[in-house]
């Protein structure tokens, strides 16, 4: 995976404007991490293979952090954000993938874009 630059991951994100598309997020604080730490509250979000169309993608941190976050804009006015975004890759089977990865090199958070439904 590539460290996101702006300017790249806009024109991409651009590029699935105005069509439907399949959205795969994740958001984790780290599974079990209330094992480990009991100070730890354990939260997290996973939706897989959610149909949306978006009119509108944008970008934006990575100024002073190195995280990022999306926002997709929906047909329906609804939204779509992610925070904590760190790298991006564009899969061999047309998927955008963007993941965001803590100081641990662990996954925080992930937003994928597919024009067609991911692998169950």
């Amino acid at each position: 995976m590539k460290k996101i630059v702006k300017q790249d991951v806009q024109k991409i994100l651009t590029e699935y404007e105005n069509t439907p598309v399949y959205l795969h997020v994740e958001i984790t604080s780290g599974m079990y991490a209330s094992h480990l730490d009991d100070n730890i509250f354990n939260a997290g979000t996973f939706l897989r293979n959610i149909q949306v169309e978006f009119i509108q993608a944008t970008i934006r941190g990575g100024n002073r952090s190195k995280e990022h976050r999306v926002g997709l804009k929906l047909a329906n006015g609804g939204w779509v954000y992610v925070l904590g975004l760190t790298h991006y890759i564009e899969g061999e089977n047309g998927e955008f993938i963007m993941h965001g990865f803590n100081a641990e090199g662990k996954l925080a958070s992930a937003l994928e874009i597919s024009t067609k439904p991911f692998f169950k």
